[in-house]
């Protein structure tokens, strides 16, 4: 490599180039590379400043962490559900974890399944209004007071009866409030995140003011010990963002630097309300273990499986607490593929690799640490994170970014251990663009990959038939940024993407490329002898969970969505306020909404699963 400015971008870990989603090498322009060498405090302006730049100094050793993950001993299978669409009798608008809890005893008890994975529950703002999305956090190692079961907190029956009473009744007027009239492709009702959270807020608030016992003064005390410095930066955090915004780039000059002495005498000041964002964790910690203790008790030998986002908000809390190991004027996203076709862009900044070694990778331990302590398993949202992420520099499209790199070995080396520690599996949603050897390394590390059945196909784009699937891997039908089986099966996701104006070819193009791969897919089920000549809807769906149960994935998960019958996608890439992601209830095929109490006798739920519970269920 003779141009001086790609081997110098070559040198800092920032590659030059890249195989896209349909196997075509693709150049990264020069702009992109001196953008993400200027992050990485390294000026490639000029000839003259490229010549003057010096290679990075060697990463300093780490202590072995060499391990490998938990893997199941034996197959088993499990629901993946956005916990905030699950509610029932009990939740107060929002899907919470007396609602997990709930749905891991009856999926372990009374179907024998094996783990239940939920969306990322990490901290949002501290008050209304709160994004929709889980994947946006304000913190990825603190968790949110919205998933908060109100009633569950042993103080909760110190309130006064009538106070009780009139919370419980807000609370159902919430679930009960009449939706509207819609398009086809949208849900008569949006859940609203806000007023669930606000409401919560006020009942906990009073909640908070009961007086501990002395035993559990002692509880909440060793928890502030055990989390140390970190809550406390968080919990300030939460108070100042209550005042000013929960964007810290925002907030006067003197409240930026979280080891200052303006925010030290805030903290001060703030003290009630930086006890009570302390306490809200504590409630969170242990409604987490109550929940992971219900799983395992109704016989999961995983239980919850918890999923860790790709990053956080630029302006949260953690981007606060660690300035420092984020890359400024960054974001991070993925190049263009199959379903995105012009790329994303997620608006989070990246980790400075740089950085994160120099600290002997402690915030990425710590962050593993807390998320495992009440989980049996993990799940990497685009595992790529942990060997290079696609770095776009502001204001640019997320087709114009670079691929930079981590140190692989140490970052996996790292999960890995903490899993093992943990007693937890953890699994990579290695989907979508992937380097060479990545997966053989997860593999290595005993991490699952993600088999996702859209996306297996093989020589030609074939199908991939169920024996030629990997074995260390969770295998699933979709995923949350595509519509549920029946979407897919009317094409949902190309009128929908369409009237959003995401397509780049035209619509009768990718309506026929689709409906090719569909029948392909029919075919395939028809070879296996899984009969689908004009069968409806439901047959399908039970014919593809035959399907996965076939191959030989160690974890299946099947999606709540698909099995209740749903249609309309949770999320659709590329969009915020376009389409109402993240914020639709759990329903059936008709639109009807679907609650905890519901499942056990729904029919569909009923058809959907009997593949699975023939297969893989004891007994």
């Amino acid at each position: 490599m003779t141009d001086p400015l790609l081997r110098l971008a070559e040198q800092y870990g920032v590659e030059t180039s890249y195989i896209d989603w349909r196997g075509r090498p693709a150049v990264v322009s020069r702009d992109t590379l001196v953008a993400v060498l200027a992050a990485l405090d390294v000026d490639a302006s000029t000839r003259e400043a490229i010549a003057r730049a010096t290679p990075p100094p060697p990463a300093a050793p780490l202590p072995d962490a060499e391990a490998a993950a938990r893997i199941p001993t034996a197959r088993a299978w499990g629901l993946m559900a956005q916990l905030y669409s699950v509610r029932s009798a009990g939740s107060w608008g929002i899907g919470d974890l007396g609602d997990l809890a709930a749905l891991a005893r009856w999926s372990g008890e009374s179907l024998g399944a094996g783990f239940v994975l939920v969306n990322p529950l990490h901290a949002g703002e501290p008050a209304p209004p709160i994004a929709p999305s889980p994947y946006q956090p304000m913190s990825r190692r603190f968790a949110s007071p919205l998933y908060l079961r109100v009633p569950d907190i042993a103080e909760f029956g110190h309130l006064p009866a009538e106070d009780r009473a009139a919370a419980v009744q807000a609370a159902r007027a919430l679930v009960d409030a009449p939706g509207t009239e819609t398009g086809e492709l949208l849900p008569a009702r949006i859940l609203d995140r806000d007023a669930a959270f606000g409401m919560k807020l006020r009942v906990l608030e009073a909640v908070h003011q009961v007086p501990l016992g002395p035993g559990r003064k002692a509880e909440y005390q060793r928890f502030q010990t055990r989390e140390g410095r970190a809550l406390a930066d968080f919990a300030t955090w939460c108070a100042l963002a209550e005042e000013h915004g929960p964007d810290w780039r925002r907030w006067p000059a003197q409240l930026r630097d979280p080891a200052g002495t303006g925010v030290a005498a805030e903290r001060l000041r703030l003290a009630g309300r930086v006890d009570f964002h302390t306490w809200l964790q504590w409630q969170l910690d242990q409604q987490l273990d109550a929940a992971q203790e219900a799983a395992t008790r109704a016989g999961m030998p995983i239980g919850v499986v918890h999923d860790l986002a790709v990053g956080v908000h630029p302006g949260g809390a953690d981007a606060w607490m660690h300035q420092d190991l984020y890359a400024t004027g960054m974001s991070v996203g993925a190049p263009p593929d199959e379903f995105n076709q012009r790329g994303q862009d997620w608006g989070q900044p990246p980790w400075r690799p740089d950085r994160l070694a120099a600290a002997g990778y402690g915030p990425y331990r710590d962050l593993l640490r807390s998320t495992l302590r009440h989980a049996g398993g993990l799940r990497l949202d685009h595992a790529m994170q942990v060997s290079r992420l696609w770095w776009l520099p502001a204001g640019g499209s997320p087709a114009d970014g670079a691929y930079v790199r981590y140190d692989r070995a140490a970052m996996l080396s790292i999960m890995a251990a903490e899993a093992r520690q943990a007693g937890a599996v953890i699994i990579g949603e290695d989907l979508g663009t992937v380097e060479p050897g990545f997966r053989t390394e997860l593999a290595a590390h005993e991490i699952l990959g993600t088999s996702l059945l859209w996306f297996e196909r093989g020589e030609g784009g074939r199908p991939k038939p169920p024996q030629e699937w990997r074995r260390l891997s969770l295998a699933t039908v979709g995923s949350h940024d595509m519509p549920p089986i029946r979407g897919i099966l009317h094409g949902d996701h190309i009128t929908l993407r369409a009237h959003l104006g995401l397509l780049t070819r035209p619509e009768a193009e990718e309506r026929s490329e689709h409906e090719r791969q569909l029948a392909d897919w029919m075919a395939m089920l028809r070879t296996e002898g899984l009969p689908v000549e004009g069968a409806d809807d439901e047959a399908v769906v039970a014919a593809l969970h035959a399907f996965l149960a076939r191959t030989p994935a160690l974890l299946i998960g099947i999606s709540l969505a698909d099995a209740v019958g749903e249609r309309r996608t949770q999320n659709q890439p590329g969009t915020s306020d376009e389409y109402p992601n993240w914020r639709i209830p759990l329903s059936g095929p008709d639109g009807r909404e679907v609650f905890l109490e519901d499942l056990r006798d729904d029919p569909q739920v009923t058809a959907a699963l009997a593949p699975i519970l023939r297969a893989l269920s004891p007994g």
